[in-house]
């Protein structure tokens, strides 16, 4: 029944105007649209969508939200602190970690930071 339509994630931010500042400034990215002074609608060059939407329930999830599938997790990450961003660090079994990079066998690598509204992010990089 869905298996043909497209899915776009919506991220909560309880200041809209911050979390704009926050993907322009720090992930570098421009929302394509805005309604109604509630809601950004971004969309990168990877063809990916996703909203930010104004509510006061923004930041409470307590899990990762949207994952950002990148090709040089290191070099990202870096960039990132740069522009002073902070990386979490879980204790989850099984996981080896080099500084802020989980490696996680048959996954990968990850690194999970929050944005300005204090949702869960995560960048991650497939094993080659």
């Amino acid at each position: 029944m869905l298996n043909n339509s497209r899915v776009e994630a919506n991220i909560p931010a309880a200041d809209l105007q911050r979390a704009r500042t926050f993907y322009a400034d720090i992930l570098g990215l421009t929302p394509v649209q805005e309604m109604g002074g509630v809601n950004l609608v971004y969309e990168t060059a990877g063809g990916t969508r996703f909203n930010i939407y104004e509510t006061g329930f923004a930041g409470q999830s307590g899990h990762t939200i949207a994952q950002w599938h990148v090709t040089d997790i290191e070099s990202d990450v870096r960039d990132l602190k740069a522009k002073g961003v902070g990386f979490e660090v879980y204790d989850m079994p099984g996981v080896e970690w080099d500084g802020e990079i989980a490696s996680m066998k048959g996954m990968g690598r990850a690194a999970w930071f929050k944005d300005s509204e204090g949702n869960t992010m995560c960048l991650d990089q497939a094993d080659t």
